[in-house]
């Protein structure tokens, strides 16, 4: 199988870098590497996502579902300390990155798991989830992405998802409408959609 960045062991060889890169008005220090998805910034969808994701109106934990090397966990947990964020990849390599990014940004309020969608994600039930999800993985790994958030989601919970129009963001409203009724275009920009649902 080819190596790509949902793949939980990336077998290219590591060759790390650290970059900076200011996100809700803060200034933070990435670590990213080979194997992981958009190795060299925070891409237009996340970087998108991250700054108009809302805190929602009921306590409890966020998730960062697919997070890749943490910009969005980070980031939202960040701006957000009273809150806890999970984040999970099924990349290993991706979820170590992540793990040293809240390192580099002094973010202690997050917890990390390997996992392949939420099968390592016991015991949780969460105020907000947010993804940017692996459009490569292909749209029944996508799909079934977004049945696990609505499983997983407290009531009135909100999940946040930013697709690209051409990467199937029509198939995906269809199947999110059908899983939560009330499926809102935040944004538009550049060919992405920003999407929040409530459960």
């Amino acid at each position: 199988m080819s190596d790509h960045y949902f793949s939980q062991s990336p077998q290219s060889n590591s060759s790390p870098k650290i970059w900076q890169y200011r996100l809700r008005g803060k200034n933070l220090t990435f670590e990213s590497d080979d194997g992981v998805f958009s190795k060299n910034e925070v891409d237009y969808g996340t970087r998108f996502l991250i700054e108009h994701f809302e805190e929602p109106s009921i306590s409890g934990p966020f998730l960062d579902f697919g997070c890749g090397y943490g910009p969005i966990g980070i980031a939202v947990a960040k701006s957000f300390q009273q809150r806890n964020v999970v984040m999970t990849d099924i990349n290993e390599r991706a979820v170590e990155l992540a793990r040293k990014n809240a390192q580099h940004n002094k973010v202690e309020n997050v917890e990390f798991a390997v996992s392949d969608r939420l099968d390592n994600v016991n015991g949780h039930s969460f105020a907000a989830i947010m993804t940017n999800p692996p459009i490569r993985a292909g749209k029944q790994t996508v799909h079934r992405m977004f049945e696990e958030s609505y499983e997983v989601l407290q009531e009135k919970g909100l999940l946040w998802v930013v697709i690209q129009k051409k990467q199937g963001a029509p198939s995906a409203m269809k199947k999110l409408n059908e899983l939560f009724g009330n499926v809102k275009v935040v944004d538009r920009s550049k060919g992405y959609y920003l999407l929040k649902m409530m459960k």
